[in-house]
């Protein structure tokens, strides 16, 4: 898949698990192509089901919120999800599903090639640090396959728990930092995998 509407119409046909019996649409993703920050989430909702668009629901208030309060846009970034159709009753997506979905996601950072991911809650953060806390972890950016990866609590978590709601607006104030670091780096620190290097690198944060 080296094509972006590839990527998209492969996404549409899927029936590689359950979760595509259930769906009015598929949700691949949407923004900029050529983003530097990718932004990974869970799953869709029903909203995000009826209209194949990601956090266009109440999540998806609060990302394009916490957004505007750094100056960006959606437009500006990339938006996706672990699995790209909608688990009955918003349960978790199974290991089954995220691994059926994890071609799709693959071939999306390989194209696109962000500067930094951040992933918004456990499971997306769990593709890349399996086993690892997010609420220990969140706003601590760490390398991961030439990649930078920052993980943040998921918009929802604060839907349920307002007090969470500084912690994520504190580490979105940090993320255009965090892109010009990482930009600024010599190309052979910015793929370095060796993580308490990456750590004392950014220490800032």
């Amino acid at each position: 898949m080296n094509d972006y509407d590839e990527i998209v119409q492969q996404i549409a046909g899927c029936t590689r698990c359950a979760l595509s019996e259930g769906r009015s649409r598929t949700v691949p993703g949407d923004g900029s192509q050529t983003a530097d920050i990718m932004f990974i989430g869970e799953a869709p909702g029903y909203n995000e089901d009826q209209q194949g668009l990601p956090f266009v629901g109440a999540a998806g208030n609060v990302l394009t919120s916490l957004l505007a309060g750094i100056g960006l846009q959606r437009s500006d970034v990339y938006i996706t999800n672990m699995v790209k159709c909608r688990p009955n009753n918003n349960r978790d997506p199974l290991s089954g599903e995220l691994e059926a979905c994890s071609t799709y996601l693959d071939a999306q950072i390989e194209l696109i090639d962000p500067k930094v991911i951040v992933t918004l809650g456990r499971f997306s953060f769990g593709k890349f640090f399996p086993g690892r806390s997010i609420s220990r972890e969140r706003g601590k950016p760490r390398s991961w396959g030439g990649r930078m990866i920052y993980p943040m609590y998921h918009p929802a978590a604060t839907l349920h728990n307002p007090s969470l709601r500084p912690a994520l607006e504190n580490d979105f104030r940090n993320l255009l930092p965090l892109v010009e670091e990482v930009i600024a780096l010599p190309p052979d620190d910015a793929v370095d995998e060796d993580e308490g290097k990456q750590e004392q690198q950014l220490s800032m944060f």
